[in-house]
């Protein structure tokens, strides 16, 4: 496959701020950080690192993030990786293509990851990758999965927060999520923005909400629905990596036990355990980009370390480092802090220790 097809990594106008934090700061010659545990040498994984590829952009005619940012090679990156004691990024490419028709998003789904196993293959000890899917079709979807998995070597895909103004809870993804429970894939959750809320003007004026609090709702959203339509007891088998913490379930999800007992003819048919257990039982996991000790020892109170895995949001410069994070946080045995770093990730992506 030509090289033309190649992969490009996106900034925004946050680059002044990443410059500041590791993100976006020439560090080529930094050296790189190893990050050591109880005096052993740990892998370090970011479950939670963007890219995109221009060549199945051109697809659809879906504009560049910041076309006059864009990085050809990945010196800078690896460079930052370098510097916040990253070893290894999981890539993975936010949904742009839901609204494309069948043809069209099976290209754009062909080239993508095509381009992603090229890319990783290239420098297989500092990036894996998801695969994506086009789950507005989803019997395309379980297929582009299937492929995935047994011809391309993906060990998990991403998906966004909704689909098209559907949840993902919604009984025509049956096909996608039944797949990637087969093949024991895990599932990337980014979301996307709360669309429908924009045109209300709820999330206008300062604070960009669409995204402070719209990309954490949107994730909130979709994993209640999640439990409460049942698409986790359908397919317990089913492990989801949810972006930003989880959105605000995991500080809240006890409220969500507790509607069963307020209004017990209201809910609806009811999810064989209590919301609150499917934080906990090997379904979800959740990355760390909850900013701050208390918040990260909070999320862990409530899902347990084993769900935790390191996220950046890169070349997004919303942490300065969650490698430190996870460090710095009470409480957490050395066994908790190698399985946050990389662990957990290592093993439910098929990365070598």
């Amino acid at each position: 496959m030509s090289n033309q097809s190649g992969i490009a990594f996106t900034h925004c106008a946050f680059t002044a701020a990443a410059a500041e934090q590791g993100h976006g700061h020439d560090h080529t010659h930094a050296k790189r950080r190893e990050v050591v545990v109880a005096g052993k040498r740990v892998k370090t994984v970011d479950i939670h690192a963007h890219c995109c590829v221009p060549k199945a952009m051109a697809v659809i005619k879906h504009p560049l993030e910041a076309p006059g940012l864009l990085m050809e090679d990945t010196s800078a990156r690896i460079a930052a990786m370098d510097s916040q004691g990253i070893d290894v990024e999981c890539l993975s490419i936010n949904p742009y293509w839901y609204h494309a028709g069948k043809d069209e998003a099976a290209e754009v789904i062909r080239l993508q990851n095509e381009a992603l196993v090229e890319f990783c293959a290239r420098q297989p000890d500092r990036f894996v990758a998801f695969a994506t899917a086009a789950l507005q079709h989803p019997e395309l979807a379980a297929e582009q999965v299937e492929h995935a998995v047994k011809k391309l070597g993906f060990r998990g895909v991403s998906v966004g927060g909704s689909v098209a103004g559907l949840e993902l809870a919604d009984k025509k993804f049956n096909p996608f999520w039944a797949k990637c429970e087969e093949h024991g894939v895990l599932v990337f959750l980014h979301p996307t923005g709360t669309r429908e809320l924009e045109p209300s003007g709820r999330l206008n004026g300062s604070g960009l909400l669409t995204n402070t609090i719209g990309n954490p709702l949107e994730t909130t959203i979709a994993l209640s629905h999640l439990i409460f339509e049942g698409t986790l007891d359908r397919f317990p088998g089913l492990k989801i990596c949810a972006a930003h913490g989880g959105g605000y379930l995991g500080s809240y999800a006890n409220r969500s036990d507790a509607v069963i007992r307020t209004f017990p003819d209201r809910v609806g048919p009811l999810p064989k355990k209590k919301p609150t257990a499917y934080l906990r039982d090997g379904q979800l996991f959740f990355d760390t980009i909850v900013f701050t000790p208390e918040a990260l020892r909070h999320l862990i109170a409530e899902s347990g370390v084993g769900q935790i895995m390191v996220g950046t949001d890169y070349p997004f410069p919303w942490t300065a480092t969650e490698v430190d994070l996870v460090l710095s946080t009470p409480g957490l045995s050395d066994a908790d802090r190698i399985a946050i770093l990389g662990g957990t990730a290592q093993k439910l992506m098929g990365i070598k220790p």
